[in-house]
């Protein structure tokens, strides 16, 4: 695939001027999970003023940004259905989630593209940012809006993945497929994450950026207050606590609610301005593997011990790429003990001296909004294929 652009699709008639700088812009995004939600958050609040922004999203992204975007500003949050991941006894199910996958692309999706399509021409939109969702980008090609693609998953289709092992290339190989029926029909195509391999032949028009981060983040100064930090999900084992206890250190755990205070273990709901000065302050971060977690927790220079799930091949490929730059390791979440959390505290310097090196050096939101801006005010112009 050489060519994610639309050629020969109609230029909107779009209200966007180059003096003013004021548009009417359309966002979608995947509803699990926090990472598409702090994504565009971040990007939403970085934007230059006086744009009026729809967002379009499901799940536990709406009940966020719902939250954030009160919708008594520029900003408003409208639900719409959207996949999630499916879990049996606590790990993730590919083929549960391939099932409810398929029955959403054959009884909803069509529907949801009829609904945004109405939505966008009453809406006067000038412009679509999709966040891997796959409505808004169809809807946007059958009325000509032009779209720019914003996410992390592209990175399966664009980026050289030949440092992983075999399995997991295979995988990535798999699951890209998923990803070209999200969205490949981009007029600019962004991938955001902490690792940038080179490109593959042929997606040189791809724009590499870091995690897009947020304005509280960038305010806040790191140092060493020697506790760490852990972002666990709701569905980690008991025993995985047990090992984190053995790190002897007191240790801040974020994911899994609010609960009484556990030897080492203090646990705490998820409150932004706290959890960023625990991460700014902490002297490592144990967590699950998302690619906007490692991404801050780079920003700020910290090592990291990731714990991904065995049956989640996009945190495990985090994983392998965090270790090959060096600033971290990991261990499967089903496989942690005691002795390999001690070796990881007891081993922390090395990885703490690499990470220092990308501390100030993460953020991609300043790029993204390059992107946005210029296809505002250039409107579509198609590539040719092979351009």
């Amino acid at each position: 695939m050489t060519d994610h652009g639309r050629a020969g699709a109609k230029t909107p008639a779009a209200r966007f001027s180059g003096t003013t700088g004021v548009a009417r812009i359309a966002i979608s995004l995947c509803g699990e999970g926090r990472g598409h939600a702090t994504r565009v958050a971040t990007l939403v609040e970085r934007l230059p003023s006086g744009h009026t922004i729809r967002i379009y999203t499901s799940a536990d992204a709406h009940d966020m940004l719902a939250r954030r975007f009160p919708g008594d500003g520029p900003v408003s949050v409208s639900e719409i259905p959207g996949i999630v991941f499916q879990y049996t006894d606590g790990r993730l199910d590919i083929a549960r989630s391939i099932t409810v996958g398929l029955d959403y692309q054959a009884r909803i999706l069509g529907p949801l593209v009829e609904r945004l399509a109405t939505e966008l021409q009453s809406f006067g939109a000038d412009l679509a940012v999709t966040d891997f969702e796959p409505a808004l980008p169809r809807a946007c090609a059958r009325l000509g809006i032009p779209l720019v693609s914003v996410d992390h998953q592209h990175f399966l289709l664009a980026y050289s993945l030949g440092i992983l092992p075999w399995g997991l290339q295979w995988h990535a190989w798999f699951m890209s497929h998923a990803v070209w029926m999200y969205s490949t029909d981009a007029d600019d195509t962004v991938v955001s994450a902490f690792f940038r391999p080179a490109l593959k032949p042929g997606w040189e028009h791809v724009v590499q950026v870091g995690p897009l981060l947020r304005p509280a983040l960038l305010a806040v100064a790191p140092e060493d207050r020697g506790h760490l930090v852990s972002y666990l999900r709701r569905i980690t084992p008991h025993s995985v606590l047990d090992a984190l206890d053995e790190a002897g250190l007191p240790i801040r755990v974020y994911g899994l609610g609010a609960r009484p205070s556990w030897r080492n273990l203090t646990f705490h709901e998820i409150d932004e301005c706290r959890f960023i000065d625990d991460l700014a302050g902490c002297r490592a971060l144990i967590s699950a593997a998302g690619n906007q977690l490692i991404g801050e927790a780079l920003h700020f220079g910290k090592p990291m011990f990731l714990l991904p799930e065995r049956a989640h091949a996009e945190q495990l490929i985090n994983s392998h790429f965090l270790a090959d730059m060096a600033a971290g390791s990991f261990c499967p979440l089903e496989a942690v003990t005691p002795e390999v959390v001690r070796g990881f505290v007891a081993g922390l310097e090395p990885f703490a001296t690499v990470a220092r090196g990308y501390r100030g050096r993460m953020d991609g939101t300043p790029t993204v909004i390059d992107v946005i801006t210029a296809r505002l005010a250039a409107g579509r112009t198609p590539r040719g294929a092979g351009a």
